[in-house]
């Protein structure tokens, strides 16, 4: 545990350093282009089903239904111009260093799910899940994203929980890099 927090807080560090500039162009596109603020905070749940604020850039409109992606009927329609592009790039997704860097997530986990994702909580908290700390990316990530239905999201992340370790995070990292160069299972 003491190296995967000092793992996370150094490759915070470094990813601040070296997406800084971006994340400040995409904060700029993101308001340039839609009405509302750069950034979206969700409620999430964590490590022992304790609620945080985590942060996106936001790539839907702001009467968009908070409800996760895949509940929405026709998901395109509530992205803003940009949207599409920081998902398929998982640009979205790099405001969520500051809760690695405050502990509330770590470079490597399960995805944290949503307040309101009772079917994913209830399941997770069913194996125990529940008591890792939620990761930006996961082992059900790099197998398959937004494609995986619940039950299988559940079972990948068990075998992450069965699994861990600093290899084995560092395979996911690696698959994690190729998986967001080809914009593999992302479809919004």
């Amino acid at each position: 545990m003491f190296l995967k927090r000092t793992c996370d807080i150094a490759g915070v560090i470094l990813a601040f350093m070296i997406f800084a500039l971006p994340m400040a162009v995409v904060a700029l596109a993101v308001r340039v282009t839609s009405q509302g603020p750069a950034l979206y905070w969700s409620q999430r749940v964590g490590r022992g089903n304790r609620l945080f604020s985590m942060p996106k850039f936001r790539t839907m409109r702001t009467d968009a239904p908070v409800v996760a992606t895949h509940l929405l009927g026709d998901a395109a329609r509530h992205l803003t111009p940009v949207g599409s592009f920081l998902r398929k790039t998982s640009l979205d997704e790099l405001p969520q260093l500051w809760c690695i860097l405050t502990g509330d997530m770590s470079f490597v986990g399960p995805r944290p799910a949503l307040f309101n994702q009772d079917d994913l909580i209830a399941a997770r908290t069913a194996h125990n899940v529940h008591t890792l700390v939620p990761g930006l990316t996961g082992w059900a990530q790099v197998n398959g994203r937004d494609e995986l239905a619940i039950p299988d999201k559940v079972v990948l992340d068990v075998e992450y929980l069965q699994r861990q370790s600093f290899l084995f995070d560092l395979r996911i990292l690696g698959l994690t890099a190729i998986k967001v160069v080809r914009a593999a299972g992302v479809h919004h």
